[in-house]
Parts: C-alpha cells; structure tokens; sequence
C-alpha cells in the first residue's frame, strides 16, 4: 500500500492511499477512514466495468457495491458509472467513439469494437485502440501505419481493454439491491440532468445513489 499526501495548495489536507475494493474495511494501512462514514464515494470513467464477473454470477459486483455502501455515511452518496452498453450490444459499436468525456486530446484514430457472447449473452466487450503517435517522438519503423481521412499516412500505437458489460437494467439492480429499491437514485446521461433530445445517446451512463439516513 502507498499512502502520500499533497503539501501544496488546495491538495494539501488530501490523503492519498491504495485498497481493494472487494476489501476496503482492511485498508486501514493505506486508508484512514472517516468515523461515521464518508459523504461520498466516486467511481468513475468506467473503471467499475474493469472488475471481472470472476464465478459467472456477480457475487464480485455485488460483494464491491456492499463495500461502497459500507464506506458511505448515512445520507452519503455513491457516484458511479459505465458505458452505455445496451447501445454497444445491441449495434456492437460504441455510441459515438470521438466523446471526450473522460479521454482527451486528438490522437485517438479509431476503436474497434467486440462483442463477446457465450449461449446468446453478452459477456465481455473489447475495445482495441489505435493511437496516433506521430510527432511524439515515439515511432519507429516497426509501428503499424494507417491512413487518415486526408490520405496522411500515421504510425499507431494499439492496446486493447476489456469490459464486464454492465446493462442498465442489471446496474440498476445491482445498486438497489444493496442501497435498497426506494433509494434516491438518480441516472445523468453523460452527467447531464438530461438528454438533449430524444435522439441522443449517452457514451455513459451515471449513476448517483444516496445512502438511507
């Protein structure tokens, strides 16, 4: 475990530490926990999808949720987010791969997307990157090429990430089975209060849940 602390500025009262999520009550090396409980815990940019179903049955999402609820105070909240995977599902493409809501920058030339499904359901999705590296001083002769819109030639750089594939309907239950199903819960399209039109489709979905008093 790493624990540091800022020493300048507005950072300087932050603790900074390291825990598992499937065991934050034993972090306490690395976490000093708030008595009574924090005002809010965050998980976002799509890290909580990272988490593999490990048994085949959740037990993993939902033994972390119990945990994020645990740290919380009553009254305090969980902000938490995914993709929009019921969009990646059904049309097995992200809904708009140049949102910059978390990623940004210009260098992104293009996501490829996967559809894993085992016995007709969805159970990972992949997306393979591929990154502009010209100019960065990074390139060298054995890098892939591609050609963009403009017929430029670029060298890339590929990684690739894989995803548990969060539903809305399936997240949704997974919350309020452990916050309970009359918790204030509220659900912001890429943490807006709300679509735009009806014709737009949110890159995430987020979710801000609040702990009973």
């Amino acid at each position: 475990a790493v624990v540091s602390t800022q020493s300048t500025g507005a950072f300087e009262d932050w603790e900074i530490g390291e825990g598992d999520w499937l065991d934050l009550e034993n972090c306490e090396d690395s976490i000093h926990h708030p008595e009574g409980g924090y005002d809010c815990v965050i998980c976002i940019g799509n890290s909580f999808a990272h988490l593999p179903d490990f048994v085949g049955d959740q037990s993993t999402h939902r033994r972390a949720i119990s945990n994020f609820h645990k740290m919380l105070k009553p009254g305090g909240v969980l902000i938490i987010d995914h993709r929009n995977y019921d969009h990646i599902i059904k049309f097995g493409k992200l809904p708009n791969s140049s949102s910059k809501l978390y990623y940004q920058g210009d260098r992104i030339h293009r996501i490829k997307t996967s559809v894993l499904t085992v016995d007709g359901d969805c159970t990972m999705i992949t997306l393979d990157y591929e990154i502009d590296i010209s100019g960065t001083g990074l390139a060298d002769s054995t890098d892939p090429m591609r050609e963009k819109a403009d017929g430029t030639l670029i060298p890339i750089s590929q990684f690739r990430l894989s995803y548990y594939p969060h539903t809305l309907a399936k997240f949704n239950a997974l919350l309020e089975d452990e916050f309970g199903a009359d918790a204030d819960h509220q659900i912001l399209p890429d943490f807006m209060a709300k679509k735009p039109d009806e014709s737009y489709v949110p890159s995430y979905l987020v979710h801000i849940i609040k702990r009973k008093e």
